[in-house]
């Protein structure tokens, strides 16, 4: 899953396929997308649609051929199976989530892998199912936290076709980044987060964006500015 020494960085970006896909949401789409925006930042990109084993291979790695970014662009599983669907995929993500390696989460990602619990911790929070929603798909405009660090510093407020995810559960320890208003309240729809304490004392950084329903999402410049910047920054930069 690394590039040769001396090569590109490697991501490994999970995508919405089989268990993990739904009638609602083109991963194929948006991961796509996804995928031009770390090749666009210098990482080698291999996407996975089967979840579970990709997960369960982090479990099992040595640290040499772990990738230098997880990416996870996936929903939440309706077969009735455990999400994760097998203990050595738990095994891969709590491995990474207790790890110094960075992790980019988009959109309906939230929703997912409810019987783990040290996802929300990682994630630094999650869709709860009858408290969170989102208005009908349409315009959504989006109000940038300009004094919560580079990510955002210097781009301006934007609007964009997407879904407006509302009263998701969230971390007190985030650092919120956009947020939208809903119901006469301030939805966070971006942030980042440091996790644990990560290898060594170093600590793992989260970037989770709730956008990115579909492809037009990602059409957006001001979004894409955003994406290239966190992904940097997830990188150390």
């Amino acid at each position: 899953m690394t590039a040769p020494l001396g090569g590109a960085p490697t991501a490994l970006l999970l995508t919405g396929e089989g268990r993990y896909a739904d009638p609602w949401h083109p991963f194929a789409d948006t991961s796509h997308a996804l995928a031009g925006l770390l090749r666009d930042t210098g990482f080698d990109v291999v996407i996975s649609g089967d979840v579970d084993e990709a997960l369960a291979d982090l479990a099992h790695a040595d640290a040499a051929g772990l990738p230098s970014v997880l990416a996870v662009n996936v929903g939440l599983p309706r077969d009735g199976r455990p999400s994760p669907g097998t203990p050595d995929a738990s095994a891969g993500l709590v491995r990474w989530l207790g790890s110094a390696r960075p992790m980019l989460v988009t959109h309906s990602s939230s929703t997912s892998f409810v019987d783990l619990p040290a996802w929300e911790d990682g994630l630094g929070g999650r869709w709860v199912r009858g408290t969170t929603m989102h208005p009908d798909y349409g315009p959504a405009a989006v109000r940038l936290l300009h004094d919560s660090g580079p990510v955002v510093a210097g781009i301006p407020d934007f609007v964009l076709p997407d879904e407006r995810y509302s009263y998701l559960s969230t971390c007190p320890d985030i650092t919120v980044h956009a947020t939208h208003r809903h119901d006469g309240r301030d939805h966070p729809l971006m942030w980042s987060l440091h996790r644990g304490t990560g290898t060594g004392g170093r600590r793992g950084r989260t970037f989770y964006d709730a956008l990115g329903h579909d492809a037009a999402s990602y059409s957006s410049p001001e979004h894409r500015a955003i994406l290239l910047r966190a992904i940097a920054w997830l990188g150390g930069n």
